[in-house]
Parts: C-alpha cells; structure tokens; sequence
C-alpha cells in the first residue's frame, strides 16, 4: 500500500463510518487518500472528518475550480491508482451503470481508465432487486471489479445481505489487487486472438467462427498483472483491452509477418488465434460470378505459425491453443509435442459453453511433462485470470533463471 495513490468516492448510507475508518487505515500503511464525497454523504458525515483523516482536500462539488490551470475531476482521475467507490449506494451503481455523470462522483469515475472497486452497501433487498443485480451484471462485464457484500444484522434491522466489508477485509483485498498488479512485472509478452479472414474475391473470403474473446480477456488480464502486452488480433467486434499495444491484421500471411516483427522482443508467447490452415491459391481482382451449380476452390496451405514458433523459441516459453470435438486431450497432447510447446490449453468446442462466440469456456490447461489442470465451466474472463495465475507459478517465478 505504501505510496499507493487511492481514490475513495463516498457514497450516502449510514455505513460511511466504515469509510471513515478505511481512510484512517489507509493512511496508516502508507497511502495517498483522496476522497470524494456526494452531497447524499455529507448528510451523515462531514467533510472535514475526511480532510483530517486524509490529510488532503475532499472534493464534493464539480464546479469548484479553485485551480485555473486543472480541471479537478480530470486531474483525481489521472491521479489515481485505483478508485474504490465505498459505500457504493444502488443509485450511484446505477448512474455509473447508465453512463450518467451528473456529480463530482460520476464525473470522476467516467474520466477514469485505471481500476474501478465499487463496494455495495444497502437493504438487502434492494440489493437483490434485480434492476440493481442488472446494474451490477452490466459494470461486471464492463471490468469493474466488486467487493461483494458480507451478510449480516442490516442497520433497518433487517438481516442479509448488504453490509459493507469492514476496513480490515477491503485492505486485504486492495493489498491482492496490488500484489496480483506486479505478477508479470513488464515482461513482455505476446498475444494472438481472433480469426483471420482469407479472401476469394472483393465481396467473399474464408475464416472461422472464432470471436477473439478468449484472447482478448488473456490480453487483458496479463496486462492487469503488470505485463507489457502486445496484441496481434484479426478482425473482431471487440473494444481494445486497456494498457495493451494492438496490431489489427486480416489474413494469415499478415499475422505471420506481425509474429515475426515482435517475435523477439517478447518472452512469453500465447498463441490462441484461431488461423485459417488454408488460404485461396488465387485471389480474383473482380467478383466471381454463378456460373453453374458447382465451382471449386483451389487453396494452399498457409504457414503454420505454431509450428514456426516452435521451431524458433529457443529460451521463450510458448503456449498453443487447440479446439477440438473429439479425442481431446489425445489431439492436443500429440500438438504439444509437434508444435514444441511448453504449455497447451485445449477445450472440447462441441460442449455446451464452450464454443465459439460464447462469453464462458471450458478447458485443461496440459503442459510439457503432462501435469494436467482442469478448468470448469468459467466466463471467459474468469478463466484468462485462472490461466495467468498458473502461468505466474509455473513460468515467472523462476523467469530469471530461465
């Protein structure tokens, strides 16, 4: 924590003395606390609690700019670290939720691109209506990180839950966001996602049914742990990860030339981009016309990037994807050895949630001296976090030796 700049945005409900208190211990190991309050939370606490506490100015009022040469809620966004939103009230959730920066606490969080913690606090059934389970959901798959609720005696005296996390647990849970942050430590490396496309004419080409989900959600966790990511990516419908640099490219021959490129500036290699095996011997300047009931296509294939990774990785560590619908682990363990991989992620395409262009997978993550890890059925951002943190025991504790 020591030297951490932590953004705490606090909310109105009865449990800001929690903040209170969260701010003091913060302080206390270390950090740099600046905190900003709705309207709604200085109905139950005072500002200047919070400004002896930080020992900084609190902010509560998006036009008050003091500073001609700053915009504030610009500048707090910038500044921090990591944002935490405690207690986090169902209507700030779900301003945030909508898009709807209308305060000194919206403003700020819309302005910002680093790690968002947002810690409920409320009834519990509001908790559990399902418009604010929505709202949750929504920012959820938007990458804001929750603190969930703990259960208990609610101060309306109901039980459940709602109750916010006490100091104590938000710390040990900033302090693993923090360790996790520093995993990959700027190492480099280099991801492949997405298909790629193979044209036949101006209107029509080859490709696959591959979203580019999975390796955009690894992209995007190593970058979280600290990596210097670099994304090779075929044609998708996806936003870029943040903190990433992304290469778009189309077919495979231009994927190659891009693995080439910055083949050797990276380490750590995860190829799982799904590239065409063929590719059109002849690509028509004009669109092919019907002719008759038939036409063949004559392909070639394309160069197996896998396989020259492999053949050229010397000290990297390399790690191959493999989709299959039958003989799972038989075909992607004779891939391992042929490809010479370190690791192989494979997963069965023809079970349910595992397939392309879903949200969740399942895989078995098989390295070279056929240790095994089975992974359940996990959204695929859940399992790209799985996935990293054994490729953190497995290859980066022992990186500088290697």
């Amino acid at each position: 924590m020591l030297n951490k700049n932590i953004l705490l945005c606090v909310c109105g409900g009865v449990a800001v003395f929690k903040a209170a208190a969260l701010t003091s211990k913060l302080v206390q190991q270390g950090a740099n606390v600046k905190v900003i309050m709705t309207n709604s939370a200085m109905k139950f606490i005072t500002p200047l609690t919070f400004q002896v506490l930080s020992r900084n100015e609190v902010y509560v009022d998006t036009f008050n700019e003091s500073n001609p040469e700053a915009v504030q809620h610009i500048d707090l966004a910038k500044w921090a670290d990591i944002t935490i939103i405690a207690p986090a009230t169902a209507n700030v959730i779900g301003k945030i939720a909508n898009g709807i920066a209308d305060d000194m606490l919206t403003t700020t969080i819309m302005a910002t691109v680093n790690p968002v913690i947002i810690a409920p606090a409320m009834n519990v059934n509001m908790y559990n209506n399902k418009i604010v389970q929505e709202n949750i959901d929504r920012l959820k798959k938007l990458d804001y990180i929750f603190f969930e609720p703990s259960e208990g005696l609610l101060a309306c005296g109901d039980i459940g839950k709602g109750r916010l996390l006490e100091p104590e647990d938000i710390i040990k849970n900033l302090n693993n966001i923090f360790n996790e942050s520093n995993y990959f430590n700027g190492k480099k490396i280099l991801i492949t996602a997405g298909p790629t496309i193979e044209k036949i004419d101006p209107v029509r080409f080859i490709s696959n049914f591959s979203s580019g989900k999975m390796g955009y959600a690894l992209a995007e966790q190593a970058a979280r742990f600290g990596a210097d990511v670099t994304l090779i990516s075929g044609p998708t419908k996806l936003p870029p990860p943040k903190g990433i640099r992304l290469i778009n490219i189309n077919s495979a021959e231009e994927m190659f030339e891009a693995v080439k490129e910055n083949f050797e500036l990276n380490k750590i290699i995860i190829k799982s981009a799904a590239v065409a095996d063929y590719t059109p011997i002849t690509i028509e300047d004009n669109k092919i016309k019907k002719k008759s009931n038939d036409m063949i296509l004559k392909l070639k294939k394309t160069t197996d990037i896998l396989k020259w990774l492999g053949d050229n990785k010397s000290d990297k560590v390399l790690i191959g994807f493999a989709a299959e619908t039958n003989n799972v682990l038989e075909y992607a363990q004779d891939k391992l050895q042929r490809k010479n991989l370190d690791y192989i992620i494979v997963n069965d395409v023809s079970k349910e949630g595992a397939g392309f262009n879903v949200d969740t997978n399942i895989a078995t993550l098989i390295s070279r001296d056929g240790t095994k890890i089975d992974f359940p059925l996990l959204s695929k951002k859940d399992l790209a976090k799985q996935i990293m943190e054994v490729l953190y025991e497995k290859v980066v504790k022992d990186y500088d030796t290697r």
